[in-house]
């Protein structure tokens, strides 16, 4: 089912929810701080019905094309399209079509959480018998809260309400911009149902920039990378994954060892669990191989298992240190 639309928005559903070309942003000197070029020509382009990751470290420009996309900064050069529909030519209909979850915590602080839903489902036109006030408080663990001050709520709890906010309007297209930040595990897992239900139920394409590297290799479909304001790697996330031919062999050994022995140039290294991890690249070593040294070198092994390399190993080897800038 695909998702319903607010009013204004195109009836049609386009292939790409969210489409960036040349997307350039330069934010200007002040005073001593010179000009800094947070984007660089980003082409980014996000799938209909796709749950999304952005993924990049503090700097990268992740905040600022969320901003870009929420009307809140003004582009330097490039074009976006929400939607179907160029953020410059029809702006009015482009924002009605997304819902923005910022970083920032911003919201009349002497309102409910009932209110200030009420209150944003008013300024986008969403008629009183459609509204899904309670349901959306429901969603994000806010129910019992619903007639305290949103002054009085938790850091943890007006983050869930930022994300209720952004919900109001049914939008097809929603991007949520560290909404787990400061937000206990067990909220986060009921949260990251409905948003996945949200997608599977009704289509809705839910773009996700975190810093929980691995919330985003459970959730996301595609991920995308960028640093230094430019796109670094975009792919579907076991393509993306399997970018690190790296594996490592895990072995619990009968009796505990001082040092990790020589294995002929493997990467072996003594965990402080006790375990044994040997390194090594799945297209030039079999675990037969592996597990032929260990025994060769006196290790007798009581169980063992593989590790494949994660999201976190890609992300450091395309961003960290030595890579271009």
């Amino acid at each position: 089912m695909a998702a319903s639309l607010p009013p204004g928005t195109p009836a049609h559903v386009p292939a790409n929810a969210i489409e960036a070309r040349g997307l350039m942003k330069t934010y200007r000197a002040t005073g001593k701080a010179p000009a800094k070029e947070a984007l660089r020509g980003l082409d980014l382009v996000v799938p209909t019905g796709s749950i999304f990751g952005l993924l990049g470290p503090n700097g990268a420009g992740k905040s600022t094309f969320s901003k870009i996309l929420a009307g809140l900064v003004t582009k330097t050069a490039g074009t976006v399209s929400i939607w179907g529909t160029d953020i410059d030519q029809d702006h009015r209909a482009a924002k009605a079509a997304i819902g923005i979850v910022p970083q920032e915590i911003s919201f009349d602080a002497f309102f409910t959480p009932f209110e200030t839903l009420e209150l944003q489902a008013g300024f986008y036109g969403v008629p009183k018998a459609e509204r899904r006030t309670m349901e959306l408080l429901e969603a994000v663990g806010l129910a019992d809260k619903r007639d305290t001050y949103s002054r009085l709520l938790s850091g943890g709890m007006k983050r869930r309400l930022l994300v209720a906010k952004a919900l109001v309007h049914n939008p097809p297209v929603v991007v949520l911009d560290e909404p787990t930040a400061g937000v206990d595990v067990e909220l986060r897992r009921s949260l990251w149902e409905y948003m996945v239900r949200l997608n599977r139920e009704q289509g809705v394409t839910i773009v996700l920039t975190t810093h929980y590297l691995e919330e985003a290799q459970e959730l996301c479909d595609t991920i995308a990378i960028i640093d230094k304001g430019g796109l670094v790697a975009c792919e579907p996330t076991p393509n993306l994954l399997s970018r690190l031919d790296r594996k490592a062999v895990v072995i619990t050994p009968i009796t505990p060892l001082d040092q990790a022995p020589d294995l002929q140039g493997l990467d072996a290294q003594l965990r402080r669990d006790g375990t044994l991890a040997i390194g090594y690249k799945a297209r030039e070593h079999t675990v037969e191989e592996i597990l032929s040294r260990a025994s060769a070198a006196g290790i007798r092994i009581k169980d063992l298992r593989i590790e494949e390399a994660d999201l976190e190993d890609v992300f450091v080897s395309l961003t960290g240190p030595g890579t271009p800038g």
